[in-house]
């Protein structure tokens, strides 16, 4: 790999992890659609997986305090025996079709959130045994996609958190997440190793964009910021929808 990609890379790190620690969300998705540019799925997916784990992990110490732990556990619950249902999926898929799947997850994460939800209504359901469930779907859902944080924002909502509980508690579900993840890609023989100095580069840029993104969190204008990065996040997905769509066409 050479090395314009690997700044690229750790750039986008930086500021995504920033991103997240301002919203909360987001920063992860908008990292794995670029690192998609770049990487083939079966690689930028459990890679993705070890630098959000740190980035979500330093926001969980940030905001340790903040941490519902009465939610965490119901979430982490299920994780790792619903992932390992879709890891030998995740690796047989053909690579352009996953980028085709994840391009248009994305697009639809980013402005129509609620149809992830298939008509589910969150509220409808007691909250532990909601997050149990979601959890479940996420642990699913995580080694296919990559990133699920779209997926599980609204059941975060209508349930009394505040806006560091909300941020910090689902950093803490987030990060669990992300370890079941490497957990089952090692397993299942991927090389962590090789890929460790990127790994370990994209880390720190996390971590830093973690400390940034943390200062900004009371001085942003929410809305024009949200503005920019879903129109950011929507020219990447058009790429990578692209991208998948003029590979299958060709084959």
């Amino acid at each position: 790999m050479d090395l314009v990609t690997i700044a690229v890379l750790c750039g986008a790190s930086l500021l995504t992890a920033g991103v997240s620690a301002v919203l909360g969300m987001a920063g992860g998705i908008m990292l794995l659609a670029v690192m998609l540019l770049f990487l083939e799925p079966a690689v930028a997916i459990p890679v993705h997986a070890i630098v959000q784990l740190t980035s979500n992990s330093s926001r969980v110490v940030i905001h340790a305090r903040q941490v519902r732990r009465d939610l965490l556990w119901p979430y982490a619950l299920l994780l790792l025996p619903a992932g390992a249902l879709t890891v030998p999926l995740a690796q047989h898929l053909p690579a352009d079709a996953l980028r085709l799947a994840i391009g248009c997850f994305v697009i639809v994460a980013t402005w129509r959130k609620r149809w992830l939800l298939l008509g589910f209504k969150p509220e409808h359901v007691p909250v532990r045994p909601r997050f149990a469930i979601v959890g479940a779907a996420a642990g699913a859902l995580g080694p296919l996609i990559g990133a699920t944080g779209p997926f599980i924002a609204p059941f975060f909502l209508g349930i009394g958190l505040s806006r560091f509980e909300l941020i910090g508690t689902k950093a803490a579900c987030q990060a669990s997440g992300h370890l079941a993840k490497m957990v089952l890609f090692g397993v299942a023989g991927f090389s962590f190793v090789q890929f460790g100095p990127l790994m370990v580069a994209m880390a720190l840029c996390a971590i830093a964009g973690t400390w940034l993104g943390t200062r900004l969190l009371q001085r942003l204008d929410d809305d024009r910021f949200t503005q920019l990065y879903r129109l950011t996040l929507t020219a990447v997905s058009l790429r990578l929808i692209w991208s998948g769509l003029s590979a299958l066409e060709l084959t």
